[in-house]
Formats: structure tokens, C-alpha cells, sequence
């Protein structure tokens, strides 16, 4: 199968090891025009067995993380592997190593001499801990990492067992930050950079999705429990609920929001509910209203409640099973699902999320046989490109991203962590807010109370998400503010958003006016459903997005409801998803000279993790399993109870061997014995015997104790943390991931660091988050030249400021620019 030239079509990348983390790392290079050369044993990587399978046989899993790529056999015992080896890398731009998760069989590769030679080679190696670490050695499975970084205790009833999803969730996060670490060092090289070497933690790439939690555990303490199914804390309806037909997502997160659900809802009695409060009572209030308001969803269906709440602006949406993703037109058209071949069967998977419009991503392709080699037209040229310094007269210690300016208009969790993520690697990030409307992650209360407590400087979650930035205040409502904004653009490289998609056109800020102003400019809208969507204007959260996804009705039990596993799981994953695409937009402008606009739907960004069965379902049309705590390829596999209230361990059994370790471990060496119990589907079979005789072990050992214990005879296994539990991570705290920044009005706190890292050492984090127009005459008089009168006057017209304004200053703020513009 042939293709066009793509975006990185003068890239080779070699991907050795087996691990999904480096699988969705590579094939997101392949996604545009990479060539991509999987290197894999003569029986093939272990993931073409993954299931779920389709009804040929082939792996979901397998082609949704290998489509586009060529496949080379190297065969370890073969007298001159190594050397084959070493000459295919030594032949490209990029190695993706996920030897240190499963080694594949691979040659191997002295790596010291394949530098000398290659010194610009760029090396990404990922392991699950990292390779320094109280957990370094550990053995574990996707399950066994999110149970220990804290994404499965808080999920599933109050009495447990938690709930979450199966296998195919660390290494699409892994991968993105791998693909981040590597795309940067691209860019780096453009600039006269040499070669680069990347370690990637797959553990703390999932932390991408806990911080946030952990940053509210700072804030209010050890308040966060499991309170129910489709529930979470602070206890806001934010969940899935039942309708007359259908499913409905509901995430209702600021007072305006909640009264306009009540009137939908015809409920007037509940307009005053202060749901959105933080609150150890939050599961009894919640309760509380649900058994007013559940009652009333039930007399309608989940598509005329989603058009209601389109209407008031609630972020409401139906939530699809896997055959609704198949057959929605929208999703094809804008290549969010898009054809797979699979030896002689096609289906369907999940397309790339990277939405560049000027140089798209390849819509679909081939998985390839063992040891075939894809037709790919690939441009080799100088990455350093034209005029570009020596890489011997570059800072080999600076960071990739260096000398790259960002203007961030964007709020709350997936824009800023886009943004962050760029500023962590060194851009020049600045953030822009207005004193009217900041940033609502710095709170959604506007009382006066709270604003002149100033509280809106001491929101630990805003702080995690903007440090590294400078901040300015511009009122982009105001011609001023909007002329201001165009300035700081002319000279800035990337654009980001995450407004709805008319709001900057609105204000004269669009896309068509603002390349006009430079033309080199990479803009990106990260909107819920993207600017040519029918769904366009739907307000829309981290949860919307994966209430939409279609992942919830593949977890949790067998004919039971849908299962939510995050309380804003899309946000992280839309935030390093729009990392990585402005990432190749600016490798295209930097080569060419031509920006262009990204329009990146966060709902696309949540779809990879229901890929495999959108796969099966659309090549044998059966609804996919659910497998509660269970897993469709290890038995064992589930949460269980330890000693003490609440504590749980997840274990896992990968293979036979790992079976009879941990047989012998609970006191049941029969099992271990009995050849009739060798295979997984044998042991299926009695798994309700199996998990009753592990958990009779767990229930006497504390979970660390049973941890320890488990890995002590090589069976993966993970306790299943709080968020709070990871501020005090000991294998976190040894390799100082966790920085201690001082900030004004909030003290020491600490933040996470980068999941990639160059060295030993995380980056270290330079600046806290700026408070509310920190910045304002460093970058307006200092960058724009702005004099000291007319900053006073933007001052005194509220242009720019660095106090929030109250809803009643924000009343006579408004008339007065009313009587000016009657005037």
C-alpha cells in the first residue's frame, strides 16, 4: 500500500521491544508519513495475540497501535543479529526501545557505539517506573500501574470492588509523551541540535490523569472516597443516567450550569442546591437530589434531553454504544474513524486525533504481516535543515522547545496542560486572561466574599497547570485588548485555544485574521467537536468526552450501566493530545515557512481507548463483552480486598508460569500442579473458585504487605492508591518527581514533573503559576512598548488589571461600556 508524502516523511523511525507505550509512540509518526520499521522476532510481537480478536483471528489491539508500519524480522540466534540491528538504526532518525518492557527477543544493541556513530540519533526508552526507584524492578501490567497511580480505587460501588477499564489505557498516555519527548527533539535538531536520549516512565505518564486529584488532596485533605458508580467526588451530577431510551452524560459543574438543569428539569425546588461545593457530606446530598431529578430523566429520551440541554448551554450528551461510533457519518468524514486492512479482512479503528488541516494525517492503512515491508515515499533531508547552526556550537543542555513563543488563550485543564507541557519544555509560554473573566480553574464563585479573600489565587489545581508561564490580564471584548492580542500574536509561533470554536472569530481573533498577521503562525481551537461539526456548539468538560467516547459501555458488569472511570478523563488526554499536534504543525512550519490551523476535537482525543472494539464490532458485528474485574486474556486478574477498611490490591497473571508462582504464593499448590489448569481458558473455567482462594490470602495481609509478597515471587500486582497517597509516593519522592514550588497567597506546594526525562533528573520547574497579571507591564511595556501612561490608562479602563472583578463590578462594567458606546 502506497502513500503520499506526509508532514514527516523525511523521518525513519526503528521501533524495537514490545509495548504498547512505543507502538502508539511509533504510529503516531507513521500517522504522518514517517516510515516506520517495526523490528520483531521470527513468531512476531506477543501484542499480534492481544485480544480482543476479530473474527479472522487478528488482534485489535495489535492493529490499531501498527497500521502503516513495515515489519523486519531479525532473528535473535542468526550469527550477525546484532549487526543487522545496528545497521538499521544506525540508519534512522528515531529509535522507540520498549525493550525494558518486554525485550521481544531483540538482538543486542550496544547502544555507546551505535552514538559514536550516529550522533544524532534521537532514543526514547521506556520502561513502566523508570529505571531508577524503589518500583524499578517491579512486574506489572496496565491494570497493576493505574491501580498504583491512583485511577482505580475511586471508581466502581461504595463497597467495592472498584471498578475500571480493561488493558488499553497506559500505553496510549505513555505514547503520547513519548511521541512529545521525540517530536520536540525534531525540532530541537532542526534548530542545529544534535541527537537526543529520552527516558519515558509509563507509571508517571498515567499521573497525567491523577494530578489533578492529587492537586485537590493538597488542597482539602484525605476527603476523597468511592461514593457509587458514575459518581465522584466533590459530588456535582457528573455521571451517566438513565432516560426513557438511552443513556445520558451529565456534567454540571458551575452554579449557572445547575440552575439551568433545574429549570430544564422543571425542578425549582433544587435551584439553591450548592452541588458544585466541595464537601465531606457530598455523597448524602447527592443522593439527596439524584432521587429528585433521576426520575425526571427517565420521561424523556437521551437525544431530547441532549437537544434541551443544547439549548441552555448544559453539557449534556447521549452516551454511544461502539455500534453508534460505527456508523456515525461525522466521525468518518472527519477521519476520526477511518478503514483498516488486516491480511484479508477490513474493518474499521480509530484514526489520528491530530486534526492539522493544511498537512492531514493518513486516513487509515495497512497492518503488516510478519515481515512485510510497506510502500512508503519517504523524503530523507537534513532535519538540521537549510543555514542551520552546527550542532557543535548549540547548548546540547538546553531544552528542546527553546526560543518558541506560545500564546495561550485557553482555561481550565486540557488547553493549560497543552500549553504547560510546551512551556515545561522550554517555550516561552504567555498566558492571556481578563480580569473580567479569568481563568475558571482559578474558581467559579464570584461572590464578593470571594474576591476580596482573593480566593482565586489559591486554587491548588490552577497552580499545577500553569506554572512555567507568564500570565497578562487583556479584556479581548475591548478593540484595545483585541489590538494588544494581535501584537503578542505577530511575534509568536504557536496559537492555542480552548474556547468554543466561534468565540475568538468573534472577537476578531480567528484564524483567517490572525495569519494575515503572521504567516507562519500554528494555531490550534481544541474544541469539544470540532469547528466544522454538527455539534459545534455543545458546551462540553473532560467528562463530556468520555461519556461520548463510547468507552463506558465496555466497562463495568455484564448488563449493568455504563461506567465512567475519571471524573474529566478527556481533558489530559485532549491536553497531550493538542501538544503533540501543534508539535508537528510547528516541524512544517519551521521546515516550509507555513503555518496553519489545527482543529483538534478533544471527543476524537478519547476515542483510541475504545479502538479494539470498534474493530471487532465492525468486522463481526457482535456488542463487545463486558468483563467487570476480569480480563478477556489473564486469569487471573481483578481488584481484591486486603486486611483493613477499604484497601485493595490489583494482581494479575500474564502467562503460565506467572499462574503456578502465584498459586503456590496462596497456599494452593494443586492448582500450580494440575495440568488441566495450564491454559487461561481452562482456569476460567473455576475463576470465581481462583479469585475466592486469592482473596482469602489478601484479606489476611495489609495491601503493601501482599504487594511486596507478590512481586517478591514475580507476579504483577499493584496496590490501588488514592490520590492522596501519591503526594507521599516513595518511589516518586525517589526520583523527585514531586517539586516543592513557592508560590504568593498559597506557600510551598508541590508539583509533577515531566513523565519524560533527559537525564537522572526530572526538568527542573522555574516559575509557579503567575497570579492574575503578574506580567503585565514585563511583556506589555517590556515586549510591546507600551509607556507608562498608557499602561495606567488600560489600568483605569479595565483593560488590564490584577484583580478579579465581582459579579456586581462586572454589572456596572457592562453598563458603562454601554452608555460609552450609546454615547
Amino acid at each position: 500500500m502506497k502513500h503520499s508524502m506526509g508532514v514527516l516523511s523525511h523521518l525513519r523511525v526503528v521501533e524495537v521491544g514490545s509495548s504498547a507505550a512505543t507502538s502508539y509512540c511509533a504510529r503516531l509518526f507513521a500517522d504522518f508519513g514517517a516510515d516506520v520499521r517495526k523490528v520483531e522476532p521470527p513468531k512476531g510481537d506477543r501484542l499480534r495475540q492481544s485480544p480482543p480478536l476479530t473474527r479472522t483471528g487478528q488482534s485489535a489491539w495489535f492493529a490499531f497501535l501498527n497500521f502503516n508500519k513495515s515489519s523486519i524480522i531479525i532473528d535473535p540466534a542468526a550469527p550477525q543479529a546484532s549487526t543487522q540491528l545496528a545497521a538499521i538504526i544506525e540508519d534512522c532518525d528515531i529509535l522507540v526501545d520498549g525493550r525494558d518492557v518486554d525485550a521481544a527477543d531483540c538482538p543486542f544493541i550496544d547502544f555507546a557505539a551505535v552514538r559514536k556513530r550516529h550522533p544524532r540519533l534521537i532514543c526514547l526508552v521506556a520502561s513502566w517506573f523508570g529505571r531508577n526507584g524503589p518500583y524499578a524492578g517491579l512486574t506489572a501490567t496496565d491494570s497493576t500501574v493505574r491501580a498504583l497511580a491512583g485511577l482505580i480505587k475511586l471508581v466502581g460501588p461504595v463497597e467495592g470492588p472498584p471498578m475500571y477499564a480493561p488493558d488499553f489505557q497506559t500505553g496510549i498516555l505513555a505514547g503520547l509523551w513519548g511521541f512529545i519527548a521525540a517530536a520536540s527533539s525534531v525540532l530541537a535538531q532542526a534548530q542545529g541540535g544534535g541527537g537526543r536520549s529520552w527516558s519515558l516512565s509509563i507509571f508517571e505518564s498515567s499521573l497525567a490523569l491523577s494530578e489533578y486529584l492529587m492537586s485537590e488532596a493538597f488542597a482539602y485533605g484525605d476527603v476523597m472516597r468511592r461514593i457509587g458508580i458514575n459518581r465522584f467526588w466533590p459530588g456535582s451530577p457528573l455521571g451517566i443516567y438513565e432516560t426513557r431510551k438511552g443513556w445520558l452524560g451529565v456534567t454540571v459543574v458551575t452554579p449557572a450550569q445547575w440552575r439551568a438543569f433545574c429549570d430544564m428539569l422543571e425542578l425549582p425546588e433544587l435551584r439553591d442546591e450548592p452541588v458544585w461545593i466541595p464537601s465531606e457530606d457530598c455523597l448524602k446530598r447527592l443522593e439527596q437530589i439524584e432521587r429528585v431529578f433521576v426520575p425526571k430523566l427517565k420521561t424523556r429520551t437521551a437525544q431530547e434531553w441532549s437537544a434541551e440541554g443544547r439549548k441552555r448551554r448544559i453539557p449534556i450528551v447521549p452516551v454511544p454504544q461502539i455500534s453508534d461510533l460505527i456508523q456515525d457519518t461525522e466521525k468518518k468524514v472527519r477521519g476520526a474513524i477511518v478503514p483498516v486492512v488486516l491480511g484479508e479482512e477490513e474493518g474499521l479503528t480509530v484514526g489520528s486525533a491530530q486534526r492539522l488541516t493544511l498537512t492531514p494525517p493518513r486516513r487509515g492503512g495497512k497492518v503488516p504481516a510478519l515481515g512485510e515491508r510497506q510502500g512508503v515515499e519517504n523524503a530523507r533531508r537534513d532535519l538540521a535543515g537549510t543555514g542551520s547552526a552546527s550542532p557543535s556550537r548549540v547548548d546540547g543542555t538546553r531544552q528542546p522547545l527553546h526560543g518558541i513563543r506560545v500564546i495561550d488563550f485557553s482555561m481550565g485543564w486540557a488547553g493549560p496542560l497543552c500549553t504547560r507541557t510546551l512551556a515545561d519544555l522550554g517555550a516561552e509560554v504567555i498566558k492571556i486572561e481578563a480580569i473580567q473573566y479569568p481563568d475558571w480553574w482559578r474558581g467559579v464563585d464570584r461572590a464578593p466574599a470571594y474576591i476580596d479573600a482573593q480566593m482565586y489565587e489559591k486554587r491548588a489545581r490552577f497552580c499545577a497547570m500553569n506554572r512555567n508561564k507568564r500570565g497578562i490580564t487583556l479584556d479581548l471584548t475591548r478593540p484595545q485588548g483585541c489590538t494588544l492580542a494581535k501584537r503578542l500574536v505577530a511575534g509568536a509561533d504557536i496559537v492555542v485555544d480552548n474556547y468554543s470554536v466561534d468565540v475568538l472569530p468573534r472577537l476578531g481573533l480567528g484564524y483567517e485574521v490572525l495569519r494575515t498577521v503572521n504567516p507562519r503562525l500554528v494555531m490550534m481551537s481544541m474544541s469539544a467537536f470540532g469547528a466544522d461539526s454538527a455539534h459545534r456548539d455543545c458546551r462540553a468538560y473532560g467528562s463530556t468526552f468520555e461519556q461520548g467516547s463510547g468507552l463506558p459501555t465496555v466497562i463495568g458488569n455484564p448488563g449493568e450501566p455504563p461506567v465512567m472511570t475519571h471524573i474529566a478523563f478527556g481533558d489530559a488526554v485532549g491536553g497531550l493530545n493538542g501538544c503533540a499536534a501543534v508539535l508537528v504543525a510547528l516541524i512544517h512550519a519551521r521546515a516550509t515557512g507555513q503555518g496553519q490551523f489545527i482543529d483538534l476535537a478533544q471527543i476524537e482525543c478519547m476515542m483510541p481507548f475504545a479502538a479494539p472494539w470498534i474493530t471487532v464490532h465492525s468486522s463481526d458485528g457482535t456488542p463487545p463483552p463486558k468483563y467487570g474485574s476480569r480480563h478477556p486474556q489473564f486469569v487471573p486478574h481483578g481488584c481484591f480486598r486486603c486486611a483493613g477498611e477499604d484497601n485493595w490490591i490489583m494482581v494479575a497473571a500474564t502467562d503460565e508460569a506467572m499462574w503456578q508462582r502465584l498459586a503456590i504464593l496462596v497456599g494452593r499448590p494443586d492448582w500450580a500442579a494440575d495440568p488441566s489448569l495450564k491454559s487461561e481458558e481452562a482456569r476460567r473455567g473455576i475463576e470465581d473458585v481462583i479469585e475466592r482462594g486469592i482473596e482469602a490470602w489478601t484479606l489476611t495481609r495489609d495491601a503493601d504487605q501482599a504487594m511486596s509478597e507478590l512481586q517478591a515471587a514475580t507476579v504483577a500486582a499493584g496496590v490501588a492508591h488514592l490520590p492522596i497517597d501519591l503526594l507521599k509516593d516513595r518511589h516518586l519522592r525517589s526520583r523527585a518527581f514531586l517539586q516543592e514550588i513557592e508560590r504568593p497567597f498559597i506557600g510551598r506546594h508541590p508539583l509533577p514533573s515531566l513523565p519524560i526525562r533527559e537525564g537522572s533528573e526530572p526538568y527542573p520547574i522555574r516559575t509557579a503559576a503567575p497570579t492574575l497579571g503578574q506580567h503585565n507591564r514585563e511583556i506589555l511595556s517590556g515586549l510591546l512598548d507600551l509607556s507608562d501612561n498608557e499602561m495606567a490608562q488600560l489600568s483605569t479602563e479595565g483593560i488590564i488589571g490584577t484583580a478579579m472583578l465581582s459579579d456586581g463590578e462586572l454589572a456596572t462594567a457592562g453598563r458603562s461600556r454601554q452608555t460609552e458606546n450609546h454615547g
